[in-house]
């Protein structure tokens, strides 16, 4: 669980030295995670270029990669897989996916999301990260991803980082054999850097007679937004092994592999 100081992609992070079960860890350098890349520039970051990314996989609408697109490294593979999708089409634009619109307007955001109502509306979009086809489609092709034989390194992301994104990295942790402790340390993490990345429009949000809560509820990540998923994967599958395996479809070889691959002896 390593921060990496790069100065044109916001919350990098190498998942290796996660500690798991065993007297094992995340093997690093393997698999990454951060928040968009439309401003990712090897050239002129050498803490980026020094991770040798083979692929990058957008949890990101369509809507997002548009406005903002993906620039990967030279020779890097793009996946694409798009989480919210049928939570779009149904006519709910998630927040998770606007952030800098949600954060523009605090008359409108608070009259939609002020008063906890923003820490209800994510915990819903958690629990449809494990209900939807959309995610259920996304999260498989990820873990697919991460168990073939070229795909190493890697890097997922989404806008910020830290939902969809943080959903990801929990199903491949869990999987490897890491304690809820240290799944739940991995997904709080992020919060300084997203904070950080997004305390421009958090500011004008509170100058402009928004909640502070309201702001953190919608920039941060909460123990209850995870928690809401796991419950729904407890609810529905009883074990996240059984919702991987039996929910996404991911096959037990594939399952194999990417605990073969991504963890070692610490």
């Amino acid at each position: 669980m390593t921060a990496i100081p790069a100065t044109t992609v916001a919350n990098l992070r190498d998942l290796g030295g996660t500690p798991l079960t065993g007297g094992r860890a995340v093997r690093p350098g393997l698999l990454f995670r951060s928040g968009q890349l439309d401003r990712l520039d090897p050239a002129a970051d050498p803490a980026v270029a020094a991770l040798g990314i083979r692929t990058v996989v957008d949890f990101r609408t369509g809507a997002e990669r548009h406005a903002r697109p993906d620039r990967v490294p030279a020779g890097g593979r793009l996946l694409l897989a798009d989480v919210l999708a049928d939570q779009v089409a149904s006519g709910r634009m998630p927040a998770a996916a606007q952030l800098r619109s949600v954060l523009a307007d605090p008359v409108a955001t608070e009259r939609e999301l002020g008063g906890g109502r923003a820490r209800k509306l994510f915990a819903d979009t958690y629990r449809a990260f494990v209900t939807t086809e959309s995610a259920r489609n996304a999260y498989r092709a990820f873990l697919d991803e991460l168990a073939g034989p070229e795909a190493l390194p890697l890097l997922c992301h989404c806008t910020a980082g830290k939902d969809r994104t943080g959903w990801a990295v929990t199903l491949v942790l869990t999987l490897l054999g890491a304690t809820p402790q240290a799944v739940e340390a991995e997904y709080l993490s992020v919060n300084p850097a997203v904070r950080l990345a997004f305390a421009p429009l958090v500011e004008g949000f509170i100058t402009q007679g928004g909640d502070p809560e309201t702001a953190l509820a919608v920039i941060g990540v909460l123990p209850e937004y995870l928690a809401a998923a796991l419950d729904e994967v407890d609810a529905r599958f009883g074990t996240m092994e059984a919702y991987v395996r039996d929910g996404l479809g991911v096959p037990a070889a594939s399952i194999e592999a990417i605990r073969t691959r991504l963890s070692a002896a610490a």
